[in-house]
This record gives structure tokens, sequence and C-alpha cells, in this order.
């Protein structure tokens, strides 16, 4: 690992990419970020106690079926490219000069220090066609019972109105098709993905990122 500067971490939604992002930053010193930060797409149709659904993301799920909820999605996302691809090549292509380490220690995402980058924005086919050095990316996966346990518990469904089941069964569907693409696409282009919901610790999935990312 000592010469990768940047690692990609994809996956669909609620598989675990944050949290073991997170980890992998920890371990090895990184910066951490998330591709939503650079643009929103309609996210979570669920309501929390910090958060109500905005009116536009309800009748993003509402209104579509699951093929333009996709469509729609990866258009986001391929909209988005431009802007992951200068983020990359900024920390892949970067070098640990005096002045790039001080601005990266200060704010701690400076060009000088590594990336850990996760997103299901990280579409295969894109990242497969990256010329940057330095950079490794895998892809996490999970079966769907385990996806659809996380949001059925994150969104209270048993307890909630058939208006906001509506909701979190039209996204739970986007987010089991995203997979089924994002998985056929890793296998064609003979990239690495690993099972996230098999029970591994966060601690165990941090470990599988980071040999695979080794073996770029």
């Amino acid at each position: 690992m000592d010469d990768v500067r940047v690692v990609l971490i994809g996956g669909t939604s609620n598989v675990g990419k944050s949290t073991v992002a997170r980890a992998v930053a920890e371990r090895l010193g990184f910066a951490y970020r998330p591709t939503d930060l650079l643009a929103r797409h309609p996210g979570r149709p669920w309501r929390t106690p910090e958060r109500e659904v905005p009116p536009h993301v309800a009748e993003h799920y509402r209104s579509l079926d699951v093929e333009e909820l996709i469509e729609s999605v990866l258009d986001h996302y391929e909209r988005l490219w431009p802007r992951i691809e200068d983020l990359i090549m900024l920390h892949a292509t970067a070098t640990a000069t005096a002045t790039a380490t001080a601005t990266a220690t200060a704010t701690g995402s400076g060009p000088g220090t590594g990336l850990v980058l996760e997103g299901s924005a990280l579409w295969p086919s894109r990242v497969a066609e990256l010329t940057v050095p330095r950079a490794a990316a895998v892809w996490l996966t999970a079966d769907p019972a385990v996806v659809r346990e996380r949001v059925h518990s994150a969104g209270h469904y048993a307890t909630a109105t058939p208006e906001e089941r509506h909701l979190m069964d039209k996204f739970l569907a986007r987010t089991e098709r995203y997979q089924i693409l994002m998985t056929q696409s890793v296998d064609r282009l003979g990239l690495r993905r690993i099972d996230a919901g098999g029970g591994r610790s966060v601690a165990q999935l941090a470990d599988a990122v980071l040999a695979a990312t080794a073996r770029r």
C-alpha cells in the first residue's frame, strides 16, 4: 500500500461503504470523503428525528418506476464524474512537498495527503478507464436481505405509514437493481468486489479492502 494514494470504495446504498471507508482512512492516515458531498441526488426517502423527507424526494420515488429511477441516478453519476475524476487526479498525482504536507495536516484533505473516496457514483466502467497512478478500487456488495433489513431498521418500517413504506420499497427496488447492474459490470471488467454482508466486523472488512487494493 506504500504507493497507493487514493482508495476508491464503490457499492450500492446501505451496503456499508461509509463505515468501512472511514475505518480504512483511519488505518492509512488518509482523508475520507463521500461522493455525495460533491452533488446529491434524491436520497433516502424516510424521515429521521433530524430530517423530514423533502417533498421533491418523495415525489421522485413516488412518480418513477424502477428503471426510471436507475436511469435518473446513473445520469446523475455521469454528470458528476468529471468532478470525481478531478478529485482522484488531485490526490493521486500530488507530490508530497513540505507545503502540501502542511496543508494536508491543517485541513485533513489537502492534495498532499491520501484519500479514501466512497460512493455509489464510482461506477465500475468509469473507474476502469482511469489512467491516474497510485489509485486502487474495490466494490462492496451484500445480500439484498441484508440491505433490506438495514433500510427497514433505519426507516422504522414496522411502524411506518403505507405511504412511507411505499417510498422505502421503491428505494429498495432501485438499490437492488443498481447492485445487480454494478456487480455485472465489476465482474465483466475483472475488478474486485467484497461481500460486506457476511457477518464480518468493520475491522475485518477494512482488512479485506486493504488487501484487495494492495493487489491492484
